[in-house]
Protein backbone atom coordinates (compact mmCIF):
# COMPACT_ATOMS: atom_id res chain seq x y z
CA UNK A 1 0.00 0.00 0.00
CA UNK A 2 1.29 3.70 -0.95
CA UNK A 3 1.55 5.90 1.84
CA UNK A 4 -1.06 8.28 0.91
CA UNK A 5 -1.74 11.50 2.92
CA UNK A 6 -4.95 11.38 4.74
CA UNK A 7 -7.87 12.72 3.31
CA UNK A 8 -9.29 15.70 5.60
CA UNK A 9 -12.80 15.35 6.26
CA UNK A 10 -15.68 17.63 5.08
CA UNK A 11 -16.16 20.69 7.38
CA UNK A 12 -20.00 20.37 7.72
CA UNK A 13 -18.91 17.18 9.96
CA UNK A 14 -19.55 18.84 13.83
CA UNK A 15 -16.21 17.90 15.39
CA UNK A 16 -17.81 15.91 18.04
CA UNK A 17 -19.11 13.46 15.65
CA UNK A 18 -17.91 10.25 14.42
CA UNK A 19 -17.96 9.41 10.33
CA UNK A 20 -20.03 6.31 9.57
CA UNK A 21 -17.34 3.86 9.18
CA UNK A 22 -16.37 5.18 13.11
CA UNK A 23 -20.05 4.89 14.47
CA UNK A 24 -20.15 1.39 13.09
CA UNK A 25 -17.12 0.49 14.76
CA UNK A 26 -18.12 2.04 18.28
CA UNK A 27 -20.94 0.33 19.81
CA UNK A 28 -22.86 1.74 22.89
CA UNK A 29 -21.40 -0.70 25.36
CA UNK A 30 -17.85 0.47 24.24
CA UNK A 31 -18.81 4.03 24.36
CA UNK A 32 -20.48 3.01 28.05
CA UNK A 33 -16.72 1.67 28.93
CA UNK A 34 -14.57 4.60 27.59
CA UNK A 35 -17.19 6.85 29.57
CA UNK A 36 -16.10 4.85 32.59
CA UNK A 37 -12.33 4.69 31.74
CA UNK A 38 -12.53 8.52 31.56
CA UNK A 39 -13.98 8.79 34.69
CA UNK A 40 -11.54 7.14 36.36
CA UNK A 41 -9.04 9.29 34.70
CA UNK A 42 -10.41 12.41 35.81
CA UNK A 43 -11.05 11.31 39.21
CA UNK A 44 -7.53 10.67 39.98
CA UNK A 45 -6.10 13.79 37.92
CA UNK A 46 -6.34 16.02 40.68
CA UNK A 47 -3.33 17.56 42.70
CA UNK A 48 -2.98 17.07 46.48
CA UNK A 49 -3.92 19.83 48.64
CA UNK A 50 0.24 19.44 49.30
CA UNK A 51 0.91 22.92 50.65
CA UNK A 52 -0.47 21.08 54.10
CA UNK A 53 2.39 19.22 54.84
CA UNK A 54 5.95 19.77 54.32
CA UNK A 55 8.43 17.99 55.54
CA UNK A 56 11.26 19.75 57.65
CA UNK A 57 13.92 18.14 56.20
CA UNK A 58 13.29 19.73 52.90
CA UNK A 59 13.01 23.28 54.45
CA UNK A 60 16.53 22.38 55.94
CA UNK A 61 17.84 21.97 52.75
CA UNK A 62 16.58 25.09 51.34
CA UNK A 63 18.48 26.84 53.96
CA UNK A 64 21.63 25.04 53.30
CA UNK A 65 22.14 26.50 50.03
CA UNK A 66 21.27 29.42 51.78
CA UNK A 67 23.72 29.45 54.44
CA UNK A 68 26.65 28.13 51.26
CA UNK A 69 26.74 31.46 50.22
CA UNK A 70 26.44 33.06 53.59
CA UNK A 71 29.95 33.69 53.68
CA UNK A 72 29.85 35.56 50.04
CA UNK A 73 26.85 37.43 51.50
CA UNK A 74 28.96 39.07 54.36
CA UNK A 75 32.45 39.60 52.65
CA UNK A 76 31.54 42.19 50.53
CA UNK A 77 29.39 44.12 53.26
CA UNK A 78 31.98 44.10 55.60
CA UNK A 79 35.26 44.68 53.09
CA UNK A 80 33.52 47.84 51.90
CA UNK A 81 32.74 48.63 55.66
CA UNK A 82 36.72 48.62 56.18
CA UNK A 83 37.74 50.71 52.69
CA UNK A 84 34.94 53.46 53.19
CA UNK A 85 35.16 54.19 57.00
CA UNK A 86 38.98 53.06 58.03
CA UNK A 87 41.77 55.33 56.86
CA UNK A 88 44.71 52.99 56.90
CA UNK A 89 47.51 55.31 55.76
CA UNK A 90 46.13 57.88 58.57
CA UNK A 91 46.12 54.60 61.04
CA UNK A 92 49.64 53.37 60.26
CA UNK A 93 51.50 57.30 60.70
CA UNK A 94 50.23 56.62 64.17
CA UNK A 95 51.23 53.36 64.89
CA UNK A 96 54.64 52.26 66.82
CA UNK A 97 57.14 50.10 65.18
CA UNK A 98 55.95 46.81 66.75
CA UNK A 99 52.36 47.05 65.51
CA UNK A 100 53.58 46.93 61.93
CA UNK A 101 53.79 43.34 61.99
CA UNK A 102 50.34 42.87 62.59
CA UNK A 103 48.98 45.77 60.31
CA UNK A 104 50.97 43.78 57.72
CA UNK A 105 49.85 40.71 58.52
CA UNK A 106 46.48 41.94 58.25
CA UNK A 107 46.87 43.17 54.54
CA UNK A 108 48.24 40.12 53.60
CA UNK A 109 45.08 38.43 54.49
CA UNK A 110 42.94 40.53 53.44
CA UNK A 111 44.45 40.29 49.86
CA UNK A 112 44.31 36.05 50.15
CA UNK A 113 40.90 36.64 51.22
CA UNK A 114 39.94 39.10 47.95
CA UNK A 115 42.05 36.66 45.65
CA UNK A 116 39.91 33.54 46.89
CA UNK A 117 37.02 35.05 46.61
CA UNK A 118 37.25 36.52 42.96
CA UNK A 119 38.69 32.96 41.97
CA UNK A 120 36.02 30.45 43.68
CA UNK A 121 33.07 33.00 43.62
CA UNK A 122 29.97 31.61 40.92
CA UNK A 123 30.21 33.07 37.67
CA UNK A 124 26.89 35.34 36.50
CA UNK A 125 25.05 32.82 33.99
CA UNK A 126 23.34 34.69 31.19
CA UNK A 127 21.07 33.66 28.86
CA UNK A 128 21.16 35.91 25.47
CA UNK A 129 18.50 34.74 23.64
CA UNK A 130 16.86 31.40 23.05
CA UNK A 131 14.03 30.24 19.80
CA UNK A 132 11.00 28.21 19.86
CA UNK A 133 10.74 25.84 16.67
CA UNK A 134 7.07 26.69 15.16
CA UNK A 135 6.12 23.76 12.90
CA UNK A 136 4.62 23.94 9.61
CA UNK A 137 0.74 25.02 8.94
CA UNK A 138 0.26 22.14 6.83
CA UNK A 139 0.91 19.30 9.35
CA UNK A 140 -1.83 20.85 11.88
CA UNK A 141 -3.69 18.00 13.68
CA UNK A 142 -7.37 19.50 14.46
CA UNK A 143 -9.89 17.13 15.85
CA UNK A 144 -11.79 15.78 13.02
CA UNK A 145 -9.18 15.17 10.98
CA UNK A 146 -6.69 13.92 14.27
CA UNK A 147 -10.07 11.25 14.94
CA UNK A 148 -10.53 9.95 11.36
CA UNK A 149 -6.93 9.29 10.61
CA UNK A 150 -7.03 7.45 13.79
CA UNK A 151 -9.92 5.48 12.60
CA UNK A 152 -8.34 4.67 8.67
CA UNK A 153 -5.33 3.12 10.77
CA UNK A 154 -6.85 0.12 11.45
CA UNK A 155 -5.19 -0.18 14.96
CA UNK A 156 -8.04 1.33 17.75
CA UNK A 157 -11.21 -0.46 18.25
CA UNK A 158 -14.56 2.02 19.21
CA UNK A 159 -14.05 1.95 22.94
CA UNK A 160 -10.25 3.50 22.22
CA UNK A 161 -11.40 5.82 19.60
CA UNK A 162 -14.03 7.04 22.12
CA UNK A 163 -11.74 7.36 24.53
CA UNK A 164 -9.65 9.41 22.89
CA UNK A 165 -12.59 12.28 21.53
CA UNK A 166 -13.33 12.72 24.96
CA UNK A 167 -9.64 13.29 25.93
CA UNK A 168 -9.03 15.58 23.06
CA UNK A 169 -12.28 17.68 24.05
CA UNK A 170 -11.21 18.35 27.44
CA UNK A 171 -7.63 18.36 27.05
CA UNK A 172 -7.41 22.23 26.21
CA UNK A 173 -5.59 21.56 23.06
CA UNK A 174 -6.44 23.74 20.14
CA UNK A 175 -7.26 22.94 16.18
CA UNK A 176 -3.34 24.28 15.00
CA UNK A 177 -1.39 21.88 16.97
CA UNK A 178 0.98 19.44 14.67
CA UNK A 179 2.14 15.90 14.74
CA UNK A 180 5.07 14.85 13.02
CA UNK A 181 4.80 14.31 8.99
CA UNK A 182 5.02 10.57 9.24
CA UNK A 183 1.59 10.67 11.43
CA UNK A 184 -0.17 12.37 7.63
CA UNK A 185 0.33 8.87 6.02
CA UNK A 186 -2.05 5.83 5.85
CA UNK A 187 -0.51 3.91 6.77
CA UNK A 188 1.73 5.77 9.24
CA UNK A 189 5.41 5.71 8.50
CA UNK A 190 7.15 5.26 12.63
CA UNK A 191 10.60 4.63 11.28
CA UNK A 192 14.00 5.46 12.05
CA UNK A 193 14.74 7.75 9.09
CA UNK A 194 11.27 9.52 9.46
CA UNK A 195 12.24 10.26 13.25
CA UNK A 196 15.57 11.62 12.49
CA UNK A 197 13.69 14.09 9.80
CA UNK A 198 11.60 15.01 12.41
CA UNK A 199 14.35 15.56 14.88
CA UNK A 200 16.58 17.43 12.40
CA UNK A 201 13.45 19.96 11.26
CA UNK A 202 13.52 20.65 15.21
CA UNK A 203 16.78 20.77 15.67
CA UNK A 204 17.81 22.59 13.27
CA UNK A 205 15.14 25.22 12.53
CA UNK A 206 15.37 25.86 16.71
CA UNK A 207 18.66 26.95 15.96
CA UNK A 208 18.93 28.67 12.61
CA UNK A 209 16.94 30.96 14.11
CA UNK A 210 19.23 30.96 17.30
CA UNK A 211 22.00 31.78 15.88
CA UNK A 212 20.52 34.61 13.52
CA UNK A 213 19.20 36.19 15.93
CA UNK A 214 22.16 36.81 17.99
CA UNK A 215 25.14 36.65 15.37
CA UNK A 216 26.99 33.87 17.62
CA UNK A 217 29.19 31.83 15.18
CA UNK A 218 28.59 28.50 15.73
CA UNK A 219 32.54 27.51 15.88
CA UNK A 220 32.66 29.83 19.52
CA UNK A 221 29.77 27.16 21.33
CA UNK A 222 32.07 25.57 23.62
CA UNK A 223 29.08 23.19 25.31
CA UNK A 224 26.33 22.02 23.97
CA UNK A 225 23.95 19.63 25.95
CA UNK A 226 20.55 18.21 24.01
CA UNK A 227 17.63 16.62 25.59
CA UNK A 228 15.43 14.30 23.82
CA UNK A 229 13.66 11.36 26.30
CA UNK A 230 12.46 8.80 24.03
CA UNK A 231 14.84 9.21 20.44
CA UNK A 232 18.26 8.47 21.20
CA UNK A 233 20.37 7.49 17.99
CA UNK A 234 23.63 6.46 17.00
CA UNK A 235 25.13 8.55 16.08
CA UNK A 236 23.59 10.74 18.66
CA UNK A 237 21.04 14.10 18.61
CA UNK A 238 24.36 16.40 19.89
CA UNK A 239 26.55 14.82 17.17
CA UNK A 240 23.76 15.34 14.71
CA UNK A 241 24.32 19.00 15.91
CA UNK A 242 27.77 19.30 15.59
CA UNK A 243 27.54 17.67 11.88
CA UNK A 244 24.96 20.08 10.76
CA UNK A 245 27.03 23.40 12.03
CA UNK A 246 30.80 21.76 11.92
CA UNK A 247 31.17 22.70 15.71
CA UNK A 248 34.80 22.61 17.19
CA UNK A 249 36.79 19.60 17.69
CA UNK A 250 37.05 19.81 21.48
CA UNK A 251 33.62 20.87 22.23
CA UNK A 252 31.72 19.41 25.58
CA UNK A 253 28.71 17.73 24.29
CA UNK A 254 26.14 15.94 25.92
CA UNK A 255 22.89 14.16 25.44
CA UNK A 256 20.86 13.00 27.70
CA UNK A 257 17.92 10.47 27.41
CA UNK A 258 14.99 9.12 29.02
CA UNK A 259 14.40 12.14 31.70
CA UNK A 260 11.20 13.47 30.70
CA UNK A 261 9.48 16.54 30.07
CA UNK A 262 11.91 18.20 33.30
CA UNK A 263 14.89 17.50 31.13
CA UNK A 264 14.83 21.25 29.87
CA UNK A 265 15.69 22.25 33.51
CA UNK A 266 17.94 19.62 34.13
CA UNK A 267 19.81 20.81 30.83
CA UNK A 268 19.75 24.01 31.99
CA UNK A 269 21.50 23.06 35.20
CA UNK A 270 24.06 21.03 33.73
CA UNK A 271 24.91 24.06 31.58
CA UNK A 272 25.11 25.83 34.60
CA UNK A 273 27.67 23.98 36.11
CA UNK A 274 29.73 23.36 33.26
CA UNK A 275 30.01 26.74 32.47
CA UNK A 276 31.49 27.53 36.34
CA UNK A 277 34.09 25.34 35.03
CA UNK A 278 34.92 26.59 31.20
CA UNK A 279 35.97 30.16 31.06
CA UNK A 280 34.83 32.69 28.71
CA UNK A 281 32.47 30.91 26.52
CA UNK A 282 29.01 29.81 25.53
CA UNK A 283 26.78 26.90 26.31
CA UNK A 284 23.67 25.98 23.66
CA UNK A 285 21.07 23.80 25.30
CA UNK A 286 18.16 22.04 22.67
CA UNK A 287 15.11 20.58 24.15
CA UNK A 288 12.89 18.97 22.24
CA UNK A 289 10.74 15.85 22.22
CA UNK A 290 10.59 13.16 19.53
CA UNK A 291 7.04 11.63 18.03
CA UNK A 292 7.29 9.75 15.37
CA UNK A 293 8.71 6.65 16.59
CA UNK A 294 6.74 6.97 19.68
CA UNK A 295 2.89 7.08 18.45
CA UNK A 296 0.84 4.12 20.38
CA UNK A 297 -1.05 1.68 18.52
CA UNK A 298 -2.52 -0.41 20.83
CA UNK A 299 -5.76 -0.22 23.06
CA UNK A 300 -4.95 0.36 26.41
CA UNK A 301 -6.34 4.03 28.40
CA UNK A 302 -3.34 4.71 30.08
CA UNK A 303 -1.01 4.13 27.11
CA UNK A 304 -3.44 6.36 24.56
CA UNK A 305 -3.37 9.47 26.58
CA UNK A 306 0.08 10.87 25.34
CA UNK A 307 -0.94 10.49 21.82
CA UNK A 308 -3.64 12.96 22.52
CA UNK A 309 -1.73 15.67 24.07
CA UNK A 310 2.47 15.29 22.67
CA UNK A 311 2.84 17.18 20.16
CA UNK A 312 5.58 18.49 17.87
CA UNK A 313 8.13 21.10 19.29
CA UNK A 314 11.86 22.14 20.78
CA UNK A 315 13.65 25.13 22.03
CA UNK A 316 17.22 26.31 21.53
CA UNK A 317 18.53 28.28 24.56
CA UNK A 318 22.38 30.69 24.15
CA UNK A 319 23.93 30.87 27.58
CA UNK A 320 27.12 32.91 28.13
CA UNK A 321 29.49 32.95 31.46
CA UNK A 322 31.03 36.36 29.96
CA UNK A 323 30.95 39.48 31.51
CA UNK A 324 30.96 41.33 28.27
CA UNK A 325 27.80 40.05 27.70
CA UNK A 326 25.34 41.15 30.47
CA UNK A 327 24.72 44.23 28.54
CA UNK A 328 23.14 42.17 25.71
CA UNK A 329 21.49 39.52 27.76
CA UNK A 330 17.83 39.03 28.33
CA UNK A 331 18.00 37.25 31.53
CA UNK A 332 20.31 35.89 34.45
CA UNK A 333 19.98 32.90 35.71
CA UNK A 334 19.24 32.76 39.51
CA UNK A 335 18.60 29.39 40.86
CA UNK A 336 18.19 25.94 39.55
CA UNK A 337 16.30 23.14 41.98
CA UNK A 338 15.99 19.51 40.88
CA UNK A 339 13.60 17.19 43.16
CA UNK A 340 14.04 13.49 42.23
CA UNK A 341 11.35 10.55 43.74
CA UNK A 342 13.19 7.59 42.38
CA UNK A 343 13.73 6.07 45.17
CA UNK A 344 9.96 5.21 45.94
CA UNK A 345 8.71 2.77 43.60
CA UNK A 346 5.38 4.47 42.86
CA UNK A 347 6.89 7.45 41.84
CA UNK A 348 9.47 5.74 39.38
CA UNK A 349 6.77 3.49 37.51
CA UNK A 350 3.84 6.40 37.11
CA UNK A 351 5.18 7.50 33.79
CA UNK A 352 6.93 3.88 32.11
CA UNK A 353 7.42 3.08 28.64
CA UNK A 354 6.32 -0.70 27.92
CA UNK A 355 4.65 -3.03 26.06
CA UNK A 356 0.87 -3.61 26.45
CA UNK A 357 -0.59 -7.28 25.99
CA UNK A 358 -0.35 -7.01 22.40
CA UNK A 359 3.54 -6.36 21.98
CA UNK A 360 2.76 -2.86 20.72
CA UNK A 361 5.03 0.05 22.97
CA UNK A 362 3.99 2.99 24.25
CA UNK A 363 4.19 5.50 27.36
CA UNK A 364 2.00 4.71 30.68
CA UNK A 365 0.77 6.80 32.78
CA UNK A 366 -0.39 5.47 36.39
CA UNK A 367 -3.41 6.56 38.13
CA UNK A 368 -1.40 7.50 41.03
CA UNK A 369 0.42 10.32 38.67
CA UNK A 370 -1.32 13.83 40.34
CA UNK A 371 -0.65 12.71 43.68
CA UNK A 372 3.25 12.49 43.08
CA UNK A 373 3.35 14.96 40.83
CA UNK A 374 2.11 16.96 44.13
CA UNK A 375 4.70 15.44 46.05
CA UNK A 376 7.33 16.20 43.76
CA UNK A 377 6.05 19.85 43.90
CA UNK A 378 5.66 20.30 47.78
CA UNK A 379 9.33 18.63 48.21
CA UNK A 380 10.83 21.44 45.40
CA UNK A 381 8.81 24.40 46.48
CA UNK A 382 9.64 23.74 50.07
CA UNK A 383 13.22 23.64 48.65
CA UNK A 384 13.21 26.22 46.79
CA UNK A 385 11.43 28.69 48.96
CA UNK A 386 14.14 30.24 51.40
CA UNK A 387 15.72 31.23 48.18
CA UNK A 388 13.66 32.72 46.88
CA UNK A 389 10.67 34.28 49.49
CA UNK A 390 10.73 37.66 51.45
CA UNK A 391 11.99 37.29 54.97
CA UNK A 392 8.47 38.04 55.80
CA UNK A 393 7.07 35.32 54.59
CA UNK A 394 9.86 33.18 55.24
CA UNK A 395 9.96 33.85 59.18
CA UNK A 396 5.42 33.60 58.61
CA UNK A 397 6.24 29.93 56.98
CA UNK A 398 9.00 28.88 58.86
CA UNK A 399 7.17 29.32 62.52
CA UNK A 400 4.13 28.12 61.85
CA UNK A 401 5.93 24.97 60.64
CA UNK A 402 7.87 24.88 63.85
CA UNK A 403 4.76 25.35 66.29
CA UNK A 404 2.63 22.83 64.41
CA UNK A 405 5.37 20.02 63.58
CA UNK A 406 7.47 20.12 67.10
CA UNK A 407 5.06 22.15 69.39
CA UNK A 408 2.04 20.23 68.18
CA UNK A 409 -0.26 23.25 68.18
CA UNK A 410 -3.60 22.96 66.48
CA UNK A 411 -3.34 25.70 63.81
CA UNK A 412 -3.94 26.72 60.45
CA UNK A 413 -0.67 25.78 58.29
CA UNK A 414 0.73 29.26 56.71
CA UNK A 415 0.87 28.49 52.84
CA UNK A 416 3.92 31.12 51.89
CA UNK A 417 2.60 33.78 48.91
CA UNK A 418 5.11 32.88 45.94
CA UNK A 419 3.55 35.35 43.90
CA UNK A 420 5.43 38.03 46.54
CA UNK A 421 8.61 35.74 44.75
CA UNK A 422 7.55 35.81 40.96
CA UNK A 423 5.78 38.17 38.83
CA UNK A 424 5.38 35.50 35.98
CA UNK A 425 5.26 31.61 36.28
CA UNK A 426 6.11 29.27 33.34
CA UNK A 427 4.46 26.04 34.37
CA UNK A 428 5.06 22.66 32.23
CA UNK A 429 2.26 22.67 29.64
CA UNK A 430 2.11 18.52 30.47
CA UNK A 431 -2.24 18.70 30.49
CA UNK A 432 -5.03 21.20 31.46
CA UNK A 433 -5.56 19.19 35.08
CA UNK A 434 -1.38 20.00 35.72
CA UNK A 435 -2.74 23.52 35.37
CA UNK A 436 -5.81 23.82 36.83
CA UNK A 437 -4.78 22.31 39.71
CA UNK A 438 -1.06 24.13 40.62
CA UNK A 439 -3.36 27.19 39.84
CA UNK A 440 -5.53 26.32 42.92
CA UNK A 441 -2.64 25.26 45.42
CA UNK A 442 -0.47 27.92 44.60
CA UNK A 443 -3.48 30.91 44.79
CA UNK A 444 -2.44 32.40 41.44
CA UNK A 445 -4.53 34.47 39.23
CA UNK A 446 -6.06 33.66 35.53
CA UNK A 447 -3.17 36.31 34.12
CA UNK A 448 -0.05 34.05 35.77
CA UNK A 449 -1.32 30.70 34.54
CA UNK A 450 -2.21 32.28 30.88
CA UNK A 451 1.03 31.11 29.17
CA UNK A 452 0.53 27.76 30.38
CA UNK A 453 -3.04 27.42 29.20
CA UNK A 454 -2.39 29.19 25.77
CA UNK A 455 0.79 27.26 25.29
CA UNK A 456 -1.07 24.03 25.90
CA UNK A 457 -4.12 25.76 23.78
CA UNK A 458 -1.25 26.47 20.26
CA UNK A 459 0.95 24.37 20.66
CA UNK A 460 -0.14 21.56 22.70
CA UNK A 461 2.81 19.32 25.54
CA UNK A 462 5.93 19.85 23.34
CA UNK A 463 7.63 17.83 26.68
CA UNK A 464 10.50 20.07 27.54
CA UNK A 465 10.13 22.98 25.93
CA UNK A 466 6.99 24.03 26.76
CA UNK A 467 8.04 26.30 29.03
CA UNK A 468 10.35 28.07 26.84
CA UNK A 469 7.19 28.62 24.66
CA UNK A 470 5.45 30.16 27.67
CA UNK A 471 8.15 32.33 28.31
CA UNK A 472 7.93 33.58 24.69
CA UNK A 473 4.02 33.74 25.17
CA UNK A 474 4.53 36.44 28.35
CA UNK A 475 7.28 38.33 25.59
CA UNK A 476 4.66 38.96 23.30
CA UNK A 477 2.45 40.08 25.50
CA UNK A 478 5.13 42.73 26.63
CA UNK A 479 4.63 42.33 29.86
CA UNK A 480 8.52 41.73 31.27
CA UNK A 481 10.82 44.48 32.87
CA UNK A 482 13.89 44.73 34.14
CA UNK A 483 14.08 43.32 37.19
CA UNK A 484 11.27 41.05 36.83
CA UNK A 485 11.66 36.78 37.91
CA UNK A 486 10.31 34.37 36.32
CA UNK A 487 9.60 30.79 37.76
CA UNK A 488 10.08 27.94 35.50
CA UNK A 489 8.36 24.63 36.84
CA UNK A 490 8.61 20.85 34.94
CA UNK A 491 7.50 17.72 36.10
CA UNK A 492 8.93 14.70 34.10
CA UNK A 493 9.42 10.49 34.58
CA UNK A 494 11.72 9.10 37.49
CA UNK A 495 9.31 11.01 38.99
CA UNK A 496 11.10 15.04 39.14
CA UNK A 497 10.30 17.95 39.60
CA UNK A 498 12.27 20.94 38.88
CA UNK A 499 12.25 24.66 39.05
CA UNK A 500 14.74 27.26 37.52
CA UNK A 501 14.71 31.10 38.50
CA UNK A 502 15.56 33.95 36.02
CA UNK A 503 15.99 37.72 36.43
CA UNK A 504 15.33 39.94 33.49
CA UNK A 505 17.82 42.54 32.99
CA UNK A 506 16.27 44.53 31.09
CA UNK A 507 12.65 45.24 29.44
CA UNK A 508 12.20 42.17 26.80
CA UNK A 509 11.41 42.35 23.54
CA UNK A 510 9.80 38.99 21.76
CA UNK A 511 12.33 37.49 19.91
CA UNK A 512 12.98 37.85 16.34
CA UNK A 513 10.87 34.95 14.12
CA UNK A 514 8.93 34.33 17.62
CA UNK A 515 6.34 31.53 17.28
CA UNK A 516 3.65 33.89 19.05
CA UNK A 517 4.43 36.90 16.48
CA UNK A 518 1.26 36.23 14.01
CA UNK A 519 -1.09 34.87 16.24
CA UNK A 520 -0.77 36.90 19.66
CA UNK A 521 -3.16 39.54 19.25
CA UNK A 522 -5.76 36.41 19.12
CA UNK A 523 -5.01 35.55 22.62
CA UNK A 524 -5.95 34.56 25.40
CA UNK A 525 -8.85 32.97 24.33
CA UNK A 526 -11.72 31.10 25.97
CA UNK A 527 -10.98 27.35 26.48
CA UNK A 528 -14.12 25.30 26.37
CA UNK A 529 -15.27 23.45 29.73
Amino acid sequence: MSHDTIPQPTPAAPSGGSSPAAGAASSSSSNAAATTQLQHHHHHHRLPNFLLSVNLKYVKLGYHYLISNLITLLLLPLLSFLFVHLDLLSLLSHLHYDHLHAVLAFSVLLVFALTLYFMTRPRSIYLLDYSCYRPPTHLQAPLHRFMEHSRLTGDFDGSSLEFQRKILERSGLGEETVVPEAMHSIPPRPSMQTAREEAEQVMFGALDNLFAATGVKPKDIGILVVNCSLFNPTPSLSAMIINRYKLRGNISSFNLGGMGCSAGVISIGLAKDLLQVHRNTYAVVVSMENITQNWYFGNKKSMLIPNCLFRVGGAAILLSNKPADRRRAKYKLVHVVRTHKGAEDKAFRCVYQEQDDAGKTGVSLSKDLMAIAGDALKTNITTLGPLVLPISEQLLFFFTLIARKLLNFKIKPYIPDFKLAFEHFCIHAGGRAVIDELEKNLDLSEEHVEASRMTLHRFGNTSSSSIWYELGYIEAKGRIRKGHRVWQIAFGSGFKCNSAVWQALRNIKPSPKSPWLDCIDRYPVEIPA
